[in-house]
């Protein structure tokens, strides 16, 4: 076990640096750059009215100033070095457009996918394991088929459409306003008594949480039930009912532990996964200040800190969760070791 443990630890360093290696070359070939989008700025915010040209105030020795001062003025081979030893001292840089620490960015945005991403957890397994074992034990029957139908219909049908489609009907769109459309919490949240603020949050994050939790449910509750039912068909379970035990204890009992094993192990990637994946959308249609909506502008803003700090830092996390979930085989199924074949 330790030594496979080793092994993957060790294999994580050529994974995190193939992704940042890759990710550094495609960002040398995209047109533009951060000092650009400075620039472009620059001439929207003052405007023809303020008398602003480009060529006499943008002048080329302004852009070899902006250049030098982000570094631009190397060679591309020893700004990824500067910026792999960085990594290696967990130092993920500074914004180049918000002129903050890209940890404190993190930080700063964390709450807000952590809102999302845990509601999203809860609910999708409260819902979705009980739905599948109850699919599973009335297989073929009417609830089964037309349950699969929702489920289905529910995950083919993207989030941010359902988005569109609940703001135009709910959100002061067209129809009602009964929901709010921006952030996680009224502009008087703090004014608020303990239980008018836990409903001002419930009454925010309503639209946004029914947008990322409908396609989930498809996934845990087909995987549930396929598991179940595989379970269901094994000898085990015949003898276990050929010596009289009722259908209640042989599902809890016996048919239970096996059949979770699957879903438990997939608990960490689920749970990391539900915070940094699938929300960039749901964050930029309901202007929700989360870590998706940092992802996605600073990729279009070219803040090229805060595209790598992320993608070295969610890179990292993923790579240690996916070892956790194999690790936890062990722990549930004792019959599964990690030896090479042959030994």
């Amino acid at each position: 076990m330790l030594g496979y443990i080793l092994k993957r630890l060790l294999l994580m360093i050529p994974t995190l640096l193939g992704a940042l290696t890759i990710t550094f070359i495609v960002i040398q070939f995209v047109p533009g750059g951060p000092v650009e989008t400075l620039m472009a700025e620059a001439r929207a915010g003052l405007g023809e009215s303020s008398g602003y040209k480009a060529g006499r105030d943008s002048d080329a020795k302004q852009i070899a100033e902006l250049k030098k001062l982000y570094g631009f003025d190397k060679p591309a081979h020893v700004r990824y070095v500067e910026m792999i030893g960085n990594f290696l001292r967990f130092d993920l840089g500074r914004s180049f457009l918000q002129n903050k620490d890209v940890w404190s960015l993190i930080k700063e945005k964390l709450p807000v996918s952590i809102s999302l991403g845990l509601w999203t957890f809860v609910l999708s397994y409260l819902i979705s394991v009980p739905l599948g074992v109850l699919k599973a034990v009335r297989e073929g029957s009417r609830f089964d088929v037309l349950s699969s139908l929702v489920v289905l219909i529910g995950y083919a049908i993207p989030g941010f459409v359902l988005g569109l489609f609940l703001i135009v009907l709910f959100a002061g769109g067209s129809f009602f306003e009964l929901f709010p459309l921006r952030g996680l919490t009224s502009d008087n949240w703090a004014t608020l008594s303990w239980p008018a603020r836990i409903t001002d949050y419930l009454w925010h994050i309503t639209l946004p949480l029914i947008c990322m939790v409908i396609g989930s449910f498809a996934i845990v509750t087909m995987l549930t039930k396929n598991t179940f039912v595989e379970e269901m068909r094994k000898q085990y379970v015949l003898v276990a009912r050929a010596k009289g035990l009722s259908q209640k204890r042989v599902l809890f009992k016996h048919i239970f532990r096996n059949a979770l094993i699957p879903l438990i192990t997939g608990f960490p990637s689920a749970f990391i996964g539900a915070f940094f994946a699938g929300s960039v959308l749901i964050e930029t249609l309901f202007s929700l200040d989360g870590l998706g909506l940092l992802s996605y502008e600073s990729v279009v803003r070219r803040d090229y800190p805060v595209v790598l700090g992320s993608l070295y830092l969610f890179t990292l996390i993923g790579l240690v969760v996916k070892l956790i979930s194999d690790l936890l085989y062990v722990v549930v199924d004792p019959r599964v070791q990690f030896t090479s074949v042959g030994k």
